[in-house]
């Protein structure tokens, strides 16, 4: 796609402009690498993000003029991070991919894994849900995942300076964010990083400070754990509006 330039071995980037037509070109990039995918093997496999940008994304998604641009029968989708909520929860980000538009969409319901969030048996869930990425996601590796960053550096629910950011045995676990004091589910970084494409979306002038230091700053991934996203064989592409990207490079 125009206008992606390379920022390191590990990271590509693209500025489109500003808040429309950088939501416009997340999704004409959704849609490019979902008819990709299922051209080449049949299916298109996403992890979903929560957040206002993703939100935006879904509903454009949704949309007429783009829904009929997708063989939605053929996609599977699942989550990067969940919070411990109940699915009908607002704050759930399956209840907001859903109500965002995605539920009016042709998607088989047995293509649709949200992450399992009721009782305490986190690990067991975590489990569960890795078992189902192994079973529909060929060598794990999903056609696309979908991340946004937190003012802190965070990234899905892999937060500073938890255990999770040091898992390197699973896809999915259960990862405790003693900042919010709270359980999550999330991807590893081994699991997000072996995605064939991966999409880092950051908008709006309060995001900058930290994109500017997570783009710049030495290689400092349990202070800021989304500096890990990326390898050489598997880019990180970062998608940033004009007011985010600042004065980053």
């Amino acid at each position: 796609m125009q206008g992606i330039q390379p920022l390191d071995e590990r990271r590509d980037i693209v500025v489109p402009g500003n808040t429309d037509e950088t939501l416009k070109f997340c999704v004409e990039h959704f849609i490019l690498q979902a008819n990709h995918a299922i051209a080449t093997h049949g299916k298109f496999t996403v992890a979903l993000s929560g957040g206002s940008t993703p939100a935006a994304i879904y509903k454009s998604l949704s949309d007429p003029k783009n829904s009929s641009r997708i063989d939605w029968t053929r996609v599977f989708l699942f989550w990067s991070d969940e919070r411990w909520v109940p699915q009908t929860d607002k704050d759930s980000n399956y209840h907001m991919a859903m109500t965002a538009g995605l539920n009016t969409l042709n998607i088989p319901s047995n293509h649709i894994f949200p992450m399992p969030t009721n009782g305490d048996d986190y690990e067991a869930k975590a489990n569960a849900y890795e078992k189902l990425i192994q079973t529909h996601v060929p060598n794990l590796s999903f056609d696309l995942v979908m991340l946004g960053m937190g003012e802190d550096g965070h990234t899905a629910s892999l937060f500073p300076k938890t255990h999770g950011l040091h898992s390197n045995r699973h896809s999915v676990i259960a990862n405790f964010i003693p900042q919010k004091d709270t359980w999550r589910l999330t991807l590893t970084f081994e699991c997000i990083n072996s995605a064939r494409h991966i999409a880092i979306y950051v908008l709006g002038a309060n995001k900058a400070p930290m994109v500017k230091r997570v783009l710049t700053s030495p290689f400092t991934p349990d202070e800021l754990p989304i500096q890990n996203i990326g390898t050489p064989s598997h880019k990180a592409l970062w998608i940033l509006d004009d007011s985010a990207r600042g004065s980053a490079p």
